[in-house]
């Protein structure tokens, strides 16, 4: 079978929520052409902008690493992997993988441990939790991604990046949507939404150029490229699993029915969410800042979320 596209080399991937059958080449082209056209849609990447990328050495991470360095000067973006410290869980051969990959790049790498930005590991909080009187169930999840947001916005901060890119992809995007959907949180909504503003000099815009990349196409891309298909995955998330990963179980199933569910899902929200997005940009709404850290929090609120969650872990 002919490539659908070129119409000459053999085909070898088939597109499932397109319906074509590509070669290799148009393939590469297609995702870097869709990725770069996130960007411009949303003006996610400014011609001064310097974007830190957040890698963990997984497949999705590393994709993201080749495809922004595909779209953007390597010299304009560096890649840091953060160690968590959760036990069994070092992932010393993923951060050797993301160097070597980094360095044929031309992109500058980084490793930074958790502890060391935010004074605590995973590891350490959830033996706090554990100790602790807490009432509200904390997810380790929830702990683990409050702890992460953090370290990664005062890395880049600190470092003097403009942007930080996530490998989140359609899949992730889509599950997100969905739970924040059913937990009613139309401000999650919001922040979602890639035009949602920050509205704090202190907080580093977050970005996800692969938000419209399916799963699957990052496995076909990444098994291509010989990188590891399977890296070790957290074991929190199978003894404890948060609500978004008991949704990604679930709605895989509406994908496989009928291919391109995600991307209509997320098309169609970000429409949707859209004009509220552009009339909050436009309020100017400064955020306040934390009475005990003195980092941006919710509209409303006196403590950030960081330090509410060490609050009930007893551990300031």
């Amino acid at each position: 079978m002919k490539c659908s596209i070129c119409g000459s080399n053999r085909a070898i991937i088939f597109q499932r929520h397109s319906g074509r059958a590509l070669c290799w080449q148009c393939f590469v082209d297609d995702l870097v052409q869709r990725v770069k056209r996130e960007i411009e849609l949303y003006n996610l990447v400014r011609p001064d902008d310097r974007v830190l990328l957040a890698v963990s050495g997984g497949k999705d991470s590393l994709v993201l690493m080749e495809l922004m360095a595909r779209i953007i000067s390597p010299s304009r973006l560096q890649a840091v992997t953060v160690v968590e410290g959760v036990p069994g869980y070092n992932r010393r051969d993923e951060i050797e993988l993301c160097r070597t990959v980094a360095k044929s790049l031309g992109v500058d790498y980084a490793v930074v441990a958790l502890k060391d930005v935010i004074g605590y590991s995973v590891s350490e909080l959830l033996d706090l939790y554990q100790k602790s009187e807490a009432v509200e169930k904390v997810s380790p999840c929830t702990i683990c991604g409050v702890a992460r947001r953090r370290a990664l916005n005062l890395y880049a901060r600190d470092h003097g990046f403009t942007k930080v890119a996530t490998a989140h992809t359609l899949d992730d995007e889509a599950h997100t949507y969905i739970a924040n959907f059913l937990r009613g949180d139309l401000m999650r909504l919001v922040q979602s939404h890639p035009k949602s503003a920050v509205h704090s000099p202190k907080i580093v815009k977050r970005i996800k150029p692969l938000r419209k990349i399916y799963d699957y196409e990052i496995a076909i891309y990444a098994y291509k490229k010989g990188y590891p298909l399977q890296s070790k995955e957290c074991p929190l998330i199978t003894s404890t699993p948060s609500l978004r990963s008991r949704i990604r179980d679930r709605v895989i199933e509406l994908e496989w029915l009928s291919p391109g569910t995600f991307l209509r899902i997320v098309e169609w929200l970000d429409r949707v969410i859209e004009p509220l997005v552009d009339k909050l940009n436009a309020s100017r709404i400064e955020l306040p800042y934390c009475e005990i850290c003195g980092e941006p929090t919710s509209p409303g609120r006196r403590i950030c979320r960081f330090c509410e969650l060490l609050q009930k872990l007893r551990a300031i």
